[in-house]
Order: structure tokens, then C-alpha cells, then sequence
């Protein structure tokens, strides 16, 4: 299957199991890997046969945005779910969300979860 993909895009939200997490937010970094039929898009070169890249971005930016989770987890069920929900030529969503300031006291890259669901 042919596939979107939409790597490292940065959002400013506020999710977390800390309430300072809640409270002054943090940067989120997600990726996303849209599987579709890009057969008729590739002949016609029309926006219309294919999932407008810069729509789902935007998806991403605002779901983020506008919820607050505890959960890693419930953060990437609601964009897979959102995503299959809005973009109909969409057949299956691979997504990771990965959270560089993780606070655990320790030092790393990130942490991330991955999520892959489909219709």
C-alpha cells in the first residue's frame, strides 16, 4: 500500500500524569504514516484523489491542542482515531508521539509511543 508520511511535526500542548505538565504544557513531537491508495491521485494530479498533508497537520496540531491527557496512550488513540474519522481514503494510521522532556529525572532523546490501527 502506498503511503503519506508526515515526520516530526512539533506541537505545544498539555499532556501529562504531573499537574505542572498540565499546567505549562510542553513540546510534543509526532509522526504519522498515512496508508493509501495513492494510484488515482498519481494519474489524476488532483488534491481531491488524495489526503491533503497539510489538512492532517493541521488535525494533529488542533486535537493536540484542544484535549489534555494523562496518557501518551490516550493522546495517540484519539489522533488515529480522529485521522480515520476525518480522511475516508485512509486505510490504516501508523503514528508515534514522542515526548523529549519526559520528567523522570534521568536523561534521554524522548520517550514514545507507537500506534498502528486501521478501519
Amino acid at each position: 500500500m502506498d503511503c503519506i508520511c508526515i515526520k516530526d511535526l512539533q506541537v505545544h500542548a498539555n499532556h501529562g500524569v504531573l499537574p505542572e505538565e498540565n499546567a505549562l504544557g510542553q513540546r510534543f513531537v509526532i509522526s504519522a504514516t498515512l496508508f493509501v491508495d495513492l494510484r488515482r491521485a498519481g494519474e489524476s494530479d488532483a488534491i481531491a484523489d488524495s489526503v491533503n498533508y497539510a489538512d492532517v497537520c493541521h488535525l494533529i496540531d488542533r486535537y493536540t491542542r484542544e484535549n489534555t491527557f494523562d496518557l501518551l496512550e490516550r493522546l495517540a488513540q484519539g489522533l488515529c482515531d480522529e485521522i480515520l474519522a476525518v480522511h475516508p481514503l485512509v486505510e490504516r494510521v501508523r503514528l508515534e508521539v514522542k515526548k523529549p522532556w519526559a520528567p523522570i529525572g534521568l536523561p534521554l532523546d524522548y520517550v514514545s509511543v507507537c500506534m498502528e490501527r486501521s478501519r
